[in-house]
């Protein structure tokens, strides 16, 4: 274990679903075991889901804490018991919990002058671009995690800064995804809804403008998956970017492999049916 006056500290901010937060947990367990401190920034309902995971990690010694928060569901037009993408009343609300997530920010922002030793780095997910003014208000660094891949993250970078876009009158026009290694075509009903819909368009903006601005990024994606797509998306971050992934292998527990299952499944069961299993929903 590092010494407290050397040790890094990183405050870490999973977003309200399921296939984000399970890899953030696995990450912040992966930082742990290299003898850094994580805070986990959560609400009383996340960190329910993840409560048993993180108390025998910490039985083994590793030193990660929770920094549980009222989620202000009310205060964004959401029920009150809404913690969650997988409690929200539609996918319509998504909206409402992403603004509901950046009414915390004060009360992170109080929270953290208590905390010791005080936080080196920020690791917030990509759909929380108000970490970003956390991270410059106390000068510390913030690096994101989009829970997706190198070749999502390299089309969205690339469509957003080519605004090719702009060029597109048709919803069902082809056109060619700038600057990749792979010749694709798509047309604008196929892109990321907060790409193309009016609602989200602002969020996705702030998303966007926070990832530039960020200092790295973590990609649960490893080399032998899409080696072009690191490489160019490395180009692009000026190298910044760390790929980690598979991150669910530093599970070698029996009872941690179960329950990272269940927490993916225990949601579903709620529907009559599952349509598709994809590596990574569009956000």
């Amino acid at each position: 274990m590092a010494s407290q006056d050397k040790q890094l500290h990183f405050l870490m901010f999973p977003l309200m679903a399921q296939g984000h937060m399970i890899p953030m947990v696995d990450i912040a367990r992966m930082l742990a075991e290299r003898g850094a401190k994580i805070t986990m920034v959560t609400t009383p309902d996340n960190a329910a889901r993840f409560k048993s995971v993180l108390a025998r990690a910490v039985e083994a010694g590793l030193n990660i804490h929770l920094m549980q928060l009222k989620f202000p569901s009310k205060e964004a037009g959401l029920p009150e018991e809404c913690e969650n993408f997988d409690t929200m009343p539609s996918l319509g609300c998504s909206i409402k919990l992403f603004h509901a997530a950046s009414l915390m920010q004060q009360p992170v922002e109080k929270r953290f002058e208590e905390l010791k030793p005080r936080p080196n780095c920020i690791i917030a997910d990509m759909c929380f671009p108000w970490t970003i003014n956390i991270a410059r208000k106390f000068n510390i660094p913030r690096i994101s995690f989009p829970g997706t891949n190198c070749f999502c993250m390299l089309c969205l970078y690339n469509v957003h800064s080519s605004k090719v876009l702009n060029t597109i009158n048709s919803e069902t026009e082809r056109f060619l995804l700038p600057d990749l290694p792979d010749r694709i075509e798509v047309t604008k009903s196929q892109l990321p809804l907060s790409a193309i819909s009016s609602e989200l368009k602002d969020f996705h903006e702030q998303r966007m403008k926070a990832e530039i601005e960020s200092y790295g990024v973590i990609i649960n994606s490893f080399e032998e998956l899409e080696h072009a797509y690191i490489k160019e998306y490395k180009k692009v971050r000026n190298g910044k970017v760390w790929c980690i992934g598979p991150v669910s292998l530093c599970n070698k527990d029996e009872l941690d492999k179960a329950q990272r299952v269940d927490r993916t499944w225990a949601r579903i069961g709620s529907f009559k049916q599952t349509i598709y299993l994809g590596y990574k929903r569009w956000n």
